[in-house]
């Protein structure tokens, strides 16, 4: 057995000291990530409003594979990997778009019907008889929730995301965002840093009062954050009294319509709903939006959401909405900058490590949750690169 195995102790203050920067920088301890904390947990895709005619399709590139969301010529939203039963080509290359009535790959001519099934090979007969099925395109584990549409590269630890997802059912509920349609494309950007930088910085309100001053202006001391639970977390703020020192905050707050659609308690709420390891679903009275990130490399992470409106939206509502968005767009401007001096940090031989403050439990229990995973996290010191993958197994037998 190797020896950093043997009678493991893991002191009680390890969750408040964060998990140890070597985690950040491991290009072995990233492919463990890919497969056990991103394939085998649900993420996002898109919202069924991004697609809502048949043959209408999203596609996404992440952690080494290839999703391709479709609605079929039924009405059903399926999820398949993006791949040519064939030679493995992309079915559809772009990010979204349409196909008439079937997929065509681009490299041979294979068709496919929109349900996934083969249609046909081209040239036929230069091939034995091919099973519809059989030859038709891998199928993603796929799920709808509240609107959004769900997908599983393999199988998991979590259950269903609607049982996962049950302690927020009925708040979000009341929202009806699955009604809702796009206020615009999903985006995507590219940030400088390992993506557990970036939910490091997205689980937890301390840093707010200093380092986002529309955000403390909008709703300041009346914001909380709820520590990782099963997988879940929560935080929830409302617009305090005294808002309106900045531009953004003062015009969104006067403009903004009584969200007479909600119950009181929500009508002046944002709301961040967490989704372990790396989703969040937002709500203000006039959106829903999803945001996300992938990792590209141990210094690389694909950042991807979507922004989501009523679909009877007033003109009041749609200028909130522009405000809300003014201050989400430098919210995102300072926490990016934010993530890139801690990530960077971490090189240094004077880095020794974080030591959390009771206000960020929310990185204390994502951490936590990671541990969970891949125990190899739990060690100050990194194996060696080629070890890590053979340690986190014996450490996974003992957990």
């Amino acid at each position: 057995m190797n020896e950093m195995i043997r009678d493991i102790r893991i002191p009680e203050s390890w969750d408040r000291r964060g998990l140890p920067g070597w985690c950040y920088h491991s290009n072995a301890l990233l492919e463990l990530e890919k497969q056990h904390v991103f394939r085998e947990y649900w993420q996002i895709a898109c919202h069924v409003s991004d697609i809502p005619e048949p043959g209408n399709y999203i596609a996404m590139d992440v952690v080494g594979e290839r999703a391709l969301i479709l609605r079929g010529q039924d009405g059903s939203v399926r999820g398949f990997h993006n791949i040519c039963r064939h030679r493995g080509s992309r079915l559809v290359a772009d990010d979204k778009g349409t196909c008439r009535n079937a997929l065509v790959c681009p490299f041979h001519g294979w068709v496919y019907n929109l349900d996934g099934t083969l249609r046909g090979a081209a040239r036929p007969r230069s091939f034995p008889p091919l099973d519809r099925q059989e030859f038709g395109l891998v199928p993603l584990e796929t799920e709808i929730w509240m609107g959004f549409v769900f997908i599983r590269f393999a199988k998991g630890p979590q259950p269903s995301v609607a049982e996962q997802m049950q302690p927020f059912a009925e708040e979000l509920g009341q929202y009806s965002t699955e009604t809702m349609v796009p206020a615009g494309s999903i985006w995507t950007q590219i940030s400088p840093v390992n993506w557990k930088s970036v939910r490091d910085v997205d689980n937890e309100g301390y840093h707010v009062a200093m380092a986002h001053p529309a955000l403390q202006d909008l709703y300041g001391s009346t914001y909380y954050d709820e520590p990782f639970v099963g997988g879940l977390c929560r935080s929830f703020a409302s617009y305090n009294p005294h808002a309106g020192r900045r531009w953004s905050v003062r015009n969104y707050v006067a403009v903004a319509p009584e969200a007479t659609h909600l119950p009181e308690s929500l009508r002046k709420a944002w709301i961040y709903y967490g989704l372990f390891p790396n989703a969040v679903i937002a709500v203000t009275p006039e959106t829903v939006q999803f945001y996300q990130e992938f990792p590209l490399s141990t210094g690389q992470t694909l950042l991807r959401g979507g922004v989501y409106r009523h679909a009877a939206e007033t003109r009041a509502q749609r200028a909130a909405r522009y405000l809300a968005y003014r201050i989400d767009r430098d919210t995102q401007a300072e926490d990016v900058q934010l993530t890139v001096w801690s990530n960077e940090a971490m090189t240094s031989k004077a880095f020794h490590g974080f030591y959390l403050s009771d206000l960020e439990y929310g990185v204390r229990t994502h951490h936590n949750h990671l541990r969970d995973v891949l125990p190899v996290m739990t060690l100050d010191q990194a194996p060696d690169e080629e070890r890590i993958g053979a340690v986190n197994a014996e450490m996974r037998t003992k957990w």
